[in-house]
């Protein structure tokens, strides 16, 4: 199940700095994701930096990369001892070195995580994860949605996984280039309260709330077609 992107609007609004706003963020997603495997969550997606946010100004982008960097080294020991892979999917060659380098130690201390499987979305662009696989494609030798899937994964790097259930918070009501080949039957909530505001009680109320709906695919209800 993934989640949106952090929001910094909250922080703003109290006076205090965008940095501040990414700062509460990250530590909205700690508490989201230590509740996340009692909930019955399996998966969970949550969008640190669109490939959209380099637009941003230079010390703010930044500053989300320092935090990512702190995030990675603070959190990885934690995430092996909660029993949680960490992966991140979205381009790396943008990154710095530094960056990189904590990704792939993350990645790989946490790989036998089996309770969560927690995906970091770092300069994430779907529509470009899209691009690219759709230029490996041509190369495979059985077409099918299933097999453009599977190199989708390749391309992700942390893999392509079917959206159950995505959150947005801040009041948006768009994908803003968020997995979009994985949402396609996925259910979604809209929230007026940013991202530093979000507590596990919003997500347990998201989830009852997804617990309530008639999910058909396209189909005729149980209820119907029996």
């Amino acid at each position: 199940m993934p989640l949106s992107r952090t929001e910094t609007g909250a922080a703003t609004a109290r006076g205090l700095s965008r940095s501040a706003g990414h700062r509460a963020g990250a530590e909205a997603a700690r508490q989201i994701i230590q509740a996340a495997p009692q909930l019955g969550i399996h998966t969970l997606t949550l969008f640190a930096l669109s490939s959209a946010n380099w637009k941003r100004p230079t010390p703010e982008v930044h500053a989300i990369l320092r935090l990512l960097h702190e995030y990675l080294l603070v959190e990885t020991t934690h995430c092996i001892d909660e029993g949680v892979r960490l992966t991140v999917i979205g381009r790396r060659d943008r990154l710095p070195a530094s960056l990189r380098q904590a990704i792939s130690d993350s990645e790989a201390a946490t790989a036998n995580g089996t309770r969560l499987h927690l995906r970091l979305a770092i300069d994430y662009s779907a529509r470009e994860a899209i691009y690219h696989a759709a230029c490996r494609f041509y190369k495979v030798t059985e077409l099918s949605p299933e097999s453009f899937s599977s190199v989708l994964a390749e391309v992700l790097r942390g893999g392509s996984t079917e959206v159950d259930l995505l959150i947005r918070t801040g009041g948006e009501q768009r994908l803003s280039d968020f997995l979009l080949w994985e949402c396609a039957f996925a259910e979604f909530v809209f929230l007026q309260k940013r991202w530093p505001d979000f507590s596990v009680g919003d997500l347990e109320n998201a989830l009852l709330e997804f617990g309530h709906r008639e999910r058909t695919r396209g189909a005729l209800p149980d209820a119907v077609a029996g």
